[in-house]
């Protein structure tokens, strides 16, 4: 009875006709570049409050602070009428919201204004110093990541041991000490004692190498002691146990399955580090005699040179913001688990 019963509800299968099932469509799904390029677009858009926020600040502090910088340009015997007729030609009487929005007009275009002292572009001044600042910024970068991640690296191997306590306190030196006093010890030891290398300039591979140290040292320390507390937390995860419990050995452990997922908090650090080194080490470039942009901030605030400071500063704040967009791009290479939806 049941054989007779089945047979009658699955009539189909005995006549040869097969029911297809249906046709389930499948979820289109973005690809990853797709979603890639729309995080991107995201984080570009979300940037430009912040450059209008900075750019804000900026205009309001410069103005709210004391003096003329038409009367800083000028002799001391210029009369009062002939300033007055300086600040109409430059537009300074316009009100503050005109002036405000009209920098900000020439910002979108690329167009900083004039310098009132160098009677130059700040585009082209900035362009012109920023070629030293990049070779200055990518040799400490690289000095700091070869230095600070592998001393990180022994500390969490030789854990406890007078190697760790030697690079931790290394590191700690490198943080706690003033650039300026380290730049100083520098040059009179390397310099003005053992006469090795050059006091200060800029005119070749030697004059580079003080000057890497002094910023790479600062740079060095928080990356060697992030790499350590990072990769001391990653080794007490289950994965790592599991790793080592189907007998690996510790180096193909630590090489293979903490290494790249200790790095994301250090790759956050490096791009910041990369990018506030791209603006301008202002110390640095002042004691070491290096043409960069740090150099010029630094002149514009002594000449109270309002479009040459307002440049500078925006120009800087580009280069962080941008140095955070490229840490969050590459968090998706060093760790799968990170989706841009």
């Amino acid at each position: 009875m049941y054989i007779r019963f089945f047979l009658a509800k699955h009539s189909s299968l005995m006549s040869g006709k097969i029911r297809p099932l249906p046709l389930i469509p499948r979820t289109s799904r973005p690809k990853a570049g797709n979603r890639m390029a729309k995080y991107i677009i995201r984080r570009v858009i979300g940037a430009v409050p912040i450059l209008i926020g900075v750019s804000l600040i900026i205009f309001i502090l410069l103005n709210i602070v004391p003096g003329d910088p038409i009367a800083l340009m000028m002799k001391e015997h210029i009369s009062p009428d002939v300033v007055a007729r300086v600040r109409a030609q430059m537009h300074l009487d316009d009100p503050a919201y005109i002036r405000y929005f009209r920098f900000l007009w020439g910002a979108v275009q690329g167009d900083f204004g004039e310098s009132y002292k160098l009677k130059r572009p700040v585009t082209e001044l900035i362009f012109n110093a920023f070629p030293n600042t990049l070779l200055l910024a990518v040799a400490a970068a690289a000095f700091s990541w070869i230095v600070g991640i592998p001393a990180g690296i022994i500390s969490v191997v030789k854990k406890y041991s007078a190697l760790d306590y030697s690079c931790m306190g290394f590191s700690l030196l490198g943080v706690s000490v003033p650039v300026f006093w380290s730049a100083l010890i520098l040059q009179h030891t390397f310099a003005v004692k053992l006469g090795w290398l050059p006091v200060s300039g800029f005119r070749g591979p030697l004059y580079l190498v003080l000057p890497t140290v002094v910023l790479g040292w600062s740079s060095a320390g928080s990356i060697a002691r992030l790499t350590r507390s990072s990769l001391l937390e990653v080794m007490g995860q289950d994965y790592i146990r599991t790793a080592r419990s189907k007998g690996l050995k510790e180096l193909a452990v630590l090489s293979n399955h903490a290494l790249k997922n200790s790095l994301l908090p250090v790759v956050t650090v490096m791009a910041i580090q990369v990018a506030s080194l791209l603006s301008g080490a202002v110390i640095t470039e002042s004691i070491f005699g290096i043409a960069g942009v740090g150099r010029i901030v630094v002149y514009a605030i002594q000449s109270r040179d309002m479009p040459l400071l307002q440049g500078s500063v925006m120009f800087a704040t580009f280069l962080v913001v941008l140095g955070n967009i490229v840490a969050d791009i590459l968090y998706s290479f060093l760790d799968p688990r990170i989706k841009y939806e």
